[in-house]
């Protein structure tokens, strides 16, 4: 049976729009959750970051629940993560500090990997989100150096924000082992993702 160009066009329209909804809704697709194991050792440079900001790490979040996933907050996410990739500068502890493994806000402008998680973690959590879903981790990229990137726990799965693209991604899609990452009820304390060796965590680039 023949078309008439009307309806022709609102069958395009319908294809168009469902292709539409389908990019927007390709975050909650995405992947599901990381499983984690029991308790782990605390990385070094978290335990003296915790020694010098003591009232960061003794926080038991009262909701446990993930972050529902919105546009509004993938957007948000994708806007704070590529505003501080832009805004520090990539440079190593040891080139910063003179040593390695300091994990710290980089107020001065320069850090590495986990500066970046520590200051994309403060600024969703100032914009209301738990810190049970803004955990940092830590994994191994596929040349087998440390790094560290912040998760984000969701209704749809957990998401990866990175110093090393301005893309979010699906925690399973990024090409990393994951060693470790904090507890979701206790700021202090880490649990397992895998079994790993203890690495640095300073990619810069």
């Amino acid at each position: 049976m023949n078309s008439s160009p009307m309806a022709r066009m609102l069958r395009l329209c319908a294809v168009a729009g469902l292709a539409i909804s389908a990019h927007w809704a390709v975050p909650a697709w995405a992947a599901g959750a990381m499983t984690t194991g029991g308790l782990t050792s605390q990385p070094i440079g978290h335990y003296d970051f915790c020694r010098s900001h003591p009232n960061e790490c003794n926080i038991r979040p009262a909701n446990l629940a993930p972050a529902k996933m919105t546009d509004g907050l993938w957007r948000r996410l994708a806007g704070v993560s590529a505003r501080v990739n832009a805004a520090v500068k990539p440079l190593s502890d040891l080139d910063n500090y003179g040593k390695d493994e300091v994990w710290t806000y980089p107020d001065n402008g320069y850090g590495d990997c986990e500066d970046y998680v520590l200051e994309k973690r403060r600024q969703l959590y100032r914009m209301g989100m738990s810190l049970a879903d803004l955990l940092i981790t830590v994994v191994r990229k596929p040349d087998g150096e440390g790094h560290s990137v912040l998760t984000v726990r969701t209704d749809k799965g957990d998401y990866v924000l990175d110093n090393l693209t301005d893309k979010v991604k699906a925690w399973d899609a990024t090409g990393y082992r994951y060693l470790k990452r904090q507890a979701i009820d206790n700021t202090g304390r880490w649990v397992s993702i895998r079994d790993g060796q203890q690495v640095l965590v300073g990619s810069v680039q």
